[in-house]
């Protein structure tokens, strides 16, 4: 974990008491259907971010996704002693949003060419990647990666992970919502990190 975001980090979990509330799955009751896509991109503060911006996304979640052990503590997955990676529950609504978009707003929101890292973080822990959850999401995310590769706009090979979904666990409350309930020292981090300047490099300005 970097120094910047381990001050960030440091310093919310002071005040970490006064943020705990608790930030209910979305109810699929009704006439509303909703779906759920599970993505690593690095920082899951800025993932959220970026998919909540997705017009048919109702909620993000930030979590782990990717290792061996049970209920892993931020400090555990964040010391890269579990082999999770911080990844993101998109919960969505499939009849507003499909699930090929949400891959393409996935990679326009990660680096896909640096092996176990994603900024200024480094770490198996910030690898990026697409755990998919059915057959159908496999061939979706197999296909946006290979358009990507066939479109030859990078000078390296993309290393994104594409692999089955295993358990997601639920990050700690503070995490959640953390670019609305701290922007100050979210933009400080994002900025900070290079991500916003690295993802213009590869993609162009949004």
């Amino acid at each position: 974990m970097t120094t910047q975001r381990r001050l960030v980090t440091l310093a919310t979990s002071l005040i970490a008491w006064t943020l705990l509330t608790n930030f209910p799955f979305v109810e699929t009751t009704g006439a509303s259907p909703s779906a759920k896509a599970y993505f690593a991109g690095g920082c899951f503060w800025c993932m959220e971010e970026a998919f909540e911006k997705v017009e048919g996304v109702v909620t993000v979640v930030s979590g782990y996704m990717g290792g061996t052990a049970a209920n892993p503590t931020y400090e555990e997955v964040s010391a890269g002693r579990t082999g999770h990676a911080e990844s993101v529950e998109v919960i969505y609504d499939p009849t507003k949003v499909t699930y090929q978009k949400l891959l393409d707003a996935f990679w326009h929101n990660v680096d896909p060419i640096t092996p176990n890292a994603q900024f200024c973080d480094h770490g198996t822990q910030y690898r990026s990647a697409i755990f998919y959850s059915s057959e159908e999401e496999k061939r979706q995310a197999e296909e946006s990666k290979s358009a990507i590769e066939q479109a030859k706009k990078f000078p390296a090979p993309i290393v994104t992970q594409l692999t089955a979904a295993s358990t997601f666990y639920r990050a700690e409350d503070y995490h959640q919502d953390y670019y609305k309930k701290n922007p100050l020292r979210y933009k400080y981090y994002k900025y900070g990190c290079g991500r916003a300047s690295r993802l213009e490099a590869l993609w162009g300005k949004p």
